[in-house]
C-alpha cells in the first residue's frame, strides 16, 4: 500500500486524537480547514475500503467506520432537538495501524 497523502494523514491523526469524542466528517473538515466532501472521500476511500495483504490475499481491513448516533441540541425555547449523525470511529485495526510504515 502506498503511504497516505498529506490530507489523508491529517484526517487519520485527527480521528486518532479525538477518538473518544463524537466527531463527524463535518467536524473534521472544519477543524482541518478541508472541504467536507473531501473528508468524506478520505473516510470512504482510504479508511472504510482499506485492504491489507494477508497471506498473499487482499483482505478488507477498515481503518475507520461511520456509526449512526444522535446529537441533541438545545433550542432557544429550552426544548431539545434530536438529529441523527454519523460519527467517525477507528476500528481496532485502525487504532493499531501505523500509516508511516505502510509501503
Amino acid at each position: 500500500m502506498a503511504k497516505f497523502k498529506e490530507n489523508t494523514l491529517k484526517v487519520y491523526n485527527f480521528i486518532k486524537a479525538h477518538e473518544d469524542e463524537n466527531i463527524t466528517a463535518k467536524d473534521i473538515a472544519s477543524a482541518l480547514g478541508l472541504d467536507a466532501r473531501q473528508v468524506n472521500g478520505i473516510i470512504t476511500g482510504a479508511f472504510s475500503r482499506h485492504k491489507q495483504e494477508v497471506n498473499g490475499e487482499k483482505v478488507d481491513m477498515p481503518i475507520a467506520v461511520r456509526e449512526e448516533g444522535e446529537i441533541r441540541t438545545e433550542q432557544e425555547d429550552g426544548s431539545f432537538k434530536t438529529t441523527t449523525a454519523k460519527f467517525v470511529r477507528l476500528t481496532d485495526f485502525g487504532r493499531s495501524f501505523d500509516p508511516d510504515s505502510a509501503e
